[in-house]
């Protein structure tokens, strides 16, 4: 047994997280044994090692924060879960290792026919895509919708979202090879970031108004969305990739009546009901599950590759999320592994 643990955090997110071996007990009364499946590298888990993010759990810690696991053994009254079910693992469990015991009531499965490196996805970036497109805007079919960073994990989820509900997207994305993959998603418009951006993307949407701006870049790249959007709209932050503060001109905010706001998905989820999450995951799991709803996948790695992984999943270029997939799920063979 394998997990990538930290003993302390640093600027290099690579060097401070290791594999090292551990043991586990049995699972005892009302939890599970599973096995790990797969695991995403997110952002917000290289800024938790890096000690940027709003939240650090104590050290030492495990990285990873979603992921989904096989039921291997069941401890006593564990009456809902069987051996071989796919399951949702726990959220901030720590879930780049091999094998961990968990309370079987906080466990969602899983079907087990569909792709687990797409349903071990499920628990972040799906959600982040949801809640933006409705916490803050009320939009309609035919409504559009703005967006930088739309190359990104969450940014394919708002594109593929929204034209699951009828919403016109404009994609914003920071180089030309970009395009292609965000207009193969479903958007219905992409542009290269830069000077100009509101003629261009009144140009592309025939002077649509605009009332919901997505921000995953903040700096100046805030700015340049505000620019685009109708009065009376808003900007919601959920990201600072260029990492600078957002930057609006007062008079967006004045005479536009601009309003900027932050999202973090942590906070939702310490808010909202369970009716609510259950209904929101409801959705996610029917769509990641048919396929409808996809993430690219960039590279694969064993739980002893972590730092290879931690080093792959924070480099500037990448196309898709970086998976941590233990060896024992390879060997299994799972038919995406490879």
């Amino acid at each position: 047994m394998l997990k990538a643990e930290y003993r302390s955090r640093g600027p290099v997110p690579h060097d401070v997280i290791e594999a090292v071996e551990f043991t586990l007990e049995p699972p005892t009364a009302n939890q599970v044994r599973l096995e790990i499946l797969a695991s995403p590298i997110n952002p917000s888990d290289v800024l938790t090692l890096t000690g940027e993010y709003g939240l650090l759990p104590d050290l030492p810690a495990v990285g990873g924060n979603e992921g989904v696991g096989r039921v291997v053994a069941l401890g006593e009254d564990v009456g809902h879960l069987a051996i071989g079910e796919v399951v949702m693992l726990p959220r901030g469990s720590g879930t780049w290792r091999t094998h961990m015991n968990a309370e079987a009531s906080g466990l969602t499965p899983l079907p087990s026919d569909a792709d687990p490196l797409q349903l071990s996805m499920l628990t972040v970036n799906p959600p982040t895509a949801s809640l933006l497109l409705t916490e803050f805007v009320e939009l309609h079919p035919g409504d559009w919708v703005i967006q930088n960073a739309a190359n990104s994990a969450v940014g394919g989820y708002v594109t593929q979202l929204a034209a699951a509900r009828g919403l016109k997207t404009v994609n914003i994305v920071r180089r030309e090879s970009a395009v292609d993959g965000v207009l193969e998603l479903g958007g219905d418009v992409c542009l290269v970031d830069g000077p100009r951006l509101r003629a261009r993307v009144a140009e592309a949407t025939d002077q649509a108004p605009i009332r919901l701006g997505i921000d995953a870049v903040a700096g100046t790249s805030t700015s340049r969305l505000a620019s685009t959007l109708a009065k009376g709209s808003t900007i919601v932050c959920y990201g600072a990739m260029s990492g600078e503060p957002c930057s609006v001109p007062a008079l967006s905010l004045i005479f536009s009546d601009i309003t900027l706001t932050g999202f973090w998905l942590a906070r939702w989820f310490r808010t909202a009901s369970r009716e609510s999450q259950a209904a929101m995951f409801g959705e996610i799991i029917r769509l990641v599950s048919s396929g409808q709803l996809t993430a690219k996948v960039a590279a694969t790695y064993d739980v002893s590759e972590i730092r290879s992984a931690v080093e792959h999943a924070a480099s500037g270029e990448r196309a898709g999320k970086v998976i941590v997939v233990p060896q024992h799920a390879r060997a299994a063979g799972q038919r995406v592994f490879g």
